[in-house]
């Protein structure tokens, strides 16, 4: 009797902990200049993040929210940004706690928004290519997991992307619920830049992927039964990195597993899976922000890239900065950023089958929790 009421109790506390585990990108970092997003559903601020309705995950790989997230509504800026740029995101849960998640890949792509500017840009029609992605390190833990402790996701834009109006867009898909069909969430955030410039880089007609359309239900980077267990290889969905991307490989999916260094900390050894772009061509100025609401004229560059320095971190790799405070305060340097890999400890797989049997039921009977 004891025992059964305290499983019960412990089922409704994880229920009711799963049900808050979602959210959303607070802020974006672009070589050190932060810009604010607005949470879901709050009055809108100019910004140059899309907004969501909802902090929920998107379910389905033809959901048609899987371009920009939950009902994204054009944001009023652009940032300029420049090949090279540090790029940073900042996931936060709801009310600003730590990201919840822990378990599944990071990927960013791109799309040109063509000669319209992308605060007018409808994001439905994008045409995408891969830039990064991280998964697992070498012990099995998961890249997702330092984000959870507060770290911020950083990649690089292309360090030959030709100039132009720019989507960025990454992602997070959760695994924890890919056990079965259906059951993986996906966590897209979109940021309207212009990047300037003179490098000449675009990806080709094969490098270019639609979304909805790049991802199938039962894929194994989505549908994932051996998610939980020690020693699986995880295996990417969606198309390889861009081809003209410097360090790119040709493979469609590849291992999460990847075999660089991370530097500090107790976590794993192996950089997280197959990254994108390679080495930047130099330190670009601080981007500003430009356009506003119904904007036509082209936001314009801060300047071409000139400097010989290049941005921290080991090329070829998609880097983790772990914040020395978890507050909701912005700070407008990347001073207050030190790099961590982070231990993570694995979910058993008893308490794997036991959330099968709380969100899915009888066979047959799912539940989607927003």
């Amino acid at each position: 009797m004891t025992f059964s009421f305290t499983l019960t109790c412990f089922l409704l506390t994880t229920l009711i902990s799963y049900v808050s585990a979602h959210g959303f990108v607070h802020q974006l970092i672009i070589d050190g200049t932060p810009y604010i997003g607005n949470a879901p559903n709050a009055p809108l601020n100019p910004s140059i993040l899309r907004q969501v309705s909802d902090i929920g995950p998107v379910k389905g790989t033809s959901n048609p929210d899987l371009s920009c997230g939950l009902s994204a509504t054009l944001a009023s800026q652009v940032a300029n940004a420049n090949p090279g740029s540090t790029v940073q995101w900042d996931w936060r849960g709801n009310s600003l706690a730590h990201w919840p998640h822990t378990t599944g890949p990071m990927m960013t792509y791109m799309a040109s928004c063509g000669s319209t500017t992308c605060d007018q840009f409808n994001s439905s029609g994008a045409q995408w290519f891969l830039i990064d992605r991280a998964g697992q390190y070498s012990n099995g833990s998961w890249a997702l997991g330092d984000i959870a402790q507060g770290a911020l996701a950083t990649v690089q834009i292309p360090s030959n992307l030709a100039p132009g109006n720019y989507l960025m867009r990454h992602e997070i898909i959760a695994l924890q619920l890919a056990v079965s069909i259906g059951g993986a969430e996906f966590y897209p955030a979109c940021a309207q830049l212009h990047v300037g410039g003179s490098q000449t880089g675009t990806p080709q007609s094969s490098d270019l992927v639609s979304l909805p359309g790049a991802y199938k239900d039962t894929d194994p980077g989505i549908y994932d039964p051996n998610v939980y267990n020690p020693g699986s290889t995880y295996t990417f969905p969606g198309p390889p990195i861009a081809s003209f991307i410097a360090g790119s490989s040709g493979s469609g999916s590849g291992s999460g597993s990847g075999s660089g260094t991370t530097t500090g900390g107790s976590g794993g050894t192996g950089n997280p899976g197959s990254t994108g772009n390679s080495t930047s061509s130099g330190s670009p100025p601080d981007p500003s922000t430009t356009g506003g609401s119904g904007s036509t004229g082209n936001p314009g560059s801060t300047g071409n890239s000139t400097s010989s320095g290049s941005p921290p971190g080991p090329s070829g790799t998609c880097y983790l900065r772990r914040k020395q405070n978890a507050t909701s305060s912005d700070s407008s340097g990347s001073s207050g950023y030190r790099r961590r890999a982070l231990a993570f400890h694995r979910r058993p797989r008893t308490l794997s089958r036991v959330m099968r049997d709380v969100f899915f039921g009888q066979e047959g009977e799912s539940q989607t929790l927003h």
